[in-house]
């Protein structure tokens, strides 16, 4: 019971915040939606809860994903919070499918938009405290991404920065980060949806609305699933290895990299080095040459360990890499190709 504990000690913060949150705002939606029947509300109540159960399920991942290796799996559990949240998007996808779904019956068939004051307060009341609790979520998660990307995150930063720097980030915290942001953009076009409707009788507007929340959230899905199933496959990481490549050449006394891999494994990045030096060196001395430059590379955001081979210099030049090709290879691997 201990050993759980202390794992759950070491999970995803900001995943267990955005669960408990996002649960206590689903709540709140829930009650409204029975008692208003808006179906821009049973949107959001869907998109909530669905944020509450894959925050929840990848912050079992993340805290999962700390257990040290053991004979049976001496590689380690880093990869499954990958898988963990894989599971949890299954859920995520169908809230989307029944959110879209409802929305496009409301638009077909829409009910009337009303003009009790009270069921429009209860509405856009729910919704104004949804939106400042998902825009707080939002913004510790966006402070807490810049922290692990090594960017400032003063002033608004959080909220404008992080996006720009989102693949610098833990699995869980850009989860977090991208689910929060849909939720919060969510609340409020629910709000305007609302208001539409209200205002101007265009009853069709809160299917419209939850058409386009369902849609954002399907976005979520897609974007977590290809992340996640990437992670689980063991994805390099260009912009690392373009960073380890300077640490290891600006050393002295190696003269080229012959082989450089940096693998991403759940929120940790795995290292390993084949570089080549003079052949006249001591085995003692390679030693201390091998000792310095994973001192170095273990500073580095992330980096769970390091693995370095020497071999002797062949005469050949086989790196560096340019920072061009590293650039154009991460581009390529965000669009796709």
């Amino acid at each position: 019971m201990n050993d759980i504990l202390e794992l759950l000690k070491k999970g995803s913060t900001a995943s267990l915040t955005a669960a408990v949150i996002n649960l206590l705002i689903a709540g709140l939606k829930g009650a409204a939606f029975l008692f208003t029947a808006n179906v821009a509300m049973f949107a959001e109540m869907m998109h909530s809860l669905g944020d509450a159960i894959n925050q929840f399920f990848v912050f079992i991942g993340s805290s999962l994903s700390k257990k040290a290796p053991t004979k049976r799996f001496p590689f380690g559990f880093g990869r499954l919070v990958n898988l963990v949240c894989l599971f949890a998007i299954i859920v995520v996808a169908i809230l989307s499918y029944e959110t879209v779904k409802e929305g496009i019956h409301h638009v077909v068939e829409p009910l009337p938009t009303g003009t009790d004051t009270t069921m429009l307060l209860i509405n856009i009341g729910v919704l104004a405290i949804a939106a400042s609790l998902e825009g707080f979520v939002l913004y510790k998660a966006g402070k807490e991404l810049l922290q692990q990307a090594g960017q400032p995150y003063d002033g608004l930063k959080p909220l404008t920065l992080s996006y720009r720097h989102m693949n610098r980030a833990k699995p869980a915290t850009k989860l977090v980060f991208l689910e929060d942001t849909v939720a919060t953009i969510g609340a409020l076009l629910a709000i305007i949806a609302i208001l539409i409707g209200r205002f101007t009788g265009f009853a069709p507007s809160e299917g419209i609305a939850s058409i386009i929340i369902g849609l954002m959230m399907f976005y979520i899905v897609y974007k977590v699933f290809m992340e996640n199933a990437a992670g689980v496959l063991g994805e390099s990481d260009p912009h690392m290895e373009q960073r380890v490549s300077q640490i290891v050449l600006r050393h002295d006394e190696i003269t080229d990299i012959r082989k450089l891999f940096v693998i991403k494994e759940g929120d940790d990045l795995h290292v390993e080095i084949v570089a080549e030096t003079d052949p006249d060196i001591t085995v003692e001395h390679a030693n201390e040459i091998r000792d310095e430059i994973e001192s170095l590379i273990l500073q580095q955001n992330h980096v769970a360990d390091v693995n370095t081979e020497f071999e002797v210099d062949d005469g050949r030049r086989t790196w560096p890499k340019t920072a061009e090709e590293m650039n154009r290879k991460s581009k390529n691997k965000n669009s796709g190709y």
